[in-house]
């Protein structure tokens, strides 16, 4: 691979969205998880927004059946505008929504095989571009976003990256965690990937959160890559077989992350990010202590 081809603009990026959502049930029976409000913004919109301040074009949705909520969110809803226009309300809520034909794609994932079978899916689409990952359960909150971040390392290095946050030794267990290399303010050589390696045998508190940028080699590797833990084709696996044959950092994220995949972490984002906005924090705080009292 040459300078060039490592440094190829990210102009896409793959949204896996076809997940089931069992979490959340019965909420998520008939509503995807990612249209899961968090105050009034869904989880997808703030994954969305995030691709868009690092200037990424075109969003590939990798969805299942019973998502076109997904889709429907980001279309024009005339009959709501036309409605908010004859009241005299103020349409710019709904620009975010707005996205144009062409810079959203959908691509079905039609059986459920893992992260990297639905990072596959979208191998036409992505093309030879490298292209970006956004797992929208992980909500990145910093200034700036946690891909603009990632797009000026990449600028910088080129190749792979991964975005990576330390958290205390005793809680490696859950997640996967790099083994690193040499290290240089927020970018560190990735030697190696292990997944939910127990505390002690962990190479470092680097683990890896829901955002990636990668070559379109890795669309190669996944069509050979066998099934790996829990029956799944994984997309760790597949950055695992790279390692060494190209260029791979880790930046870490200088934010917060919310694991709202969960319950206790989609609590959390909301709280607070309610106690962060001008127009309902003072109400909040006030609830959270009479309830705390």
């Amino acid at each position: 691979m040459t300078v060039s081809q490592q440094k190829k603009p990210i102009r896409k990026a793959v949204f896996p969205v076809a997940g089931l959502g069992t979490r959340f049930l019965p909420a998520t029976k008939a509503i995807p998880k990612e249209m899961l409000p968090v105050i009034d913004r869904p989880l997808i919109q703030y994954a969305v927004d995030e691709a868009r301040e690092a200037g990424i074009e075109q969003m590939i949705f990798v969805t299942g059946r019973g998502k076109s909520a997904l889709i429907d969110h980001f279309d024009m809803a005339f009959e709501l505008e036309t409605t908010l226009k004859g009241r005299d309300k103020d349409l710019s809520v709904l620009e975010p929504t707005r996205l144009q034909p062409g810079n959203l794609v959908t691509v079905r994932q039609q059986v459920p095989m893992g992260l990297g079978h639905a990072i596959w899916c979208a191998r036409a689409i992505v093309g030879d571009e490298p292209f970006a990952i956004f797992l929208p359960d992980e909500l990145m909150i910093g200034e700036p976003g946690c891909m603009k971040q990632m797009v000026e390392a990449y600028n910088e290095v080129g190749g792979n990256l991964i975005s990576v946050l330390e958290v205390p030794h005793e809680e490696v267990s859950s997640y996967g965690v790099i083994a690193p290399g040499k290290s240089h303010g927020a970018l560190t050589e990735v030697l190696g990937l292990v997944e939910k390696p127990k505390a002690e045998d962990a190479p470092s508190n680097l683990i890896i959160s829901g955002r990636y940028i990668l070559q379109p080699d890795v669309m190669r590797v996944l069509e050979g890559q066998e099934k790996g833990a829990g029956g799944e084709i994984q997309l760790t696996d597949a950055m695992a077989r790279m390692i060494g044959n190209q260029p791979f950092h880790a930046v870490t994220f200088a934010g917060r992350r919310f694991d709202c995949g969960s319950k206790a972490g989609f609590v959390e984002a909301t709280l607070t990010l309610a106690l962060e906005r001008d127009d309902m924090a003072d109400e909040v705080r006030a609830i959270m202590r009479r309830l705390l009292d």
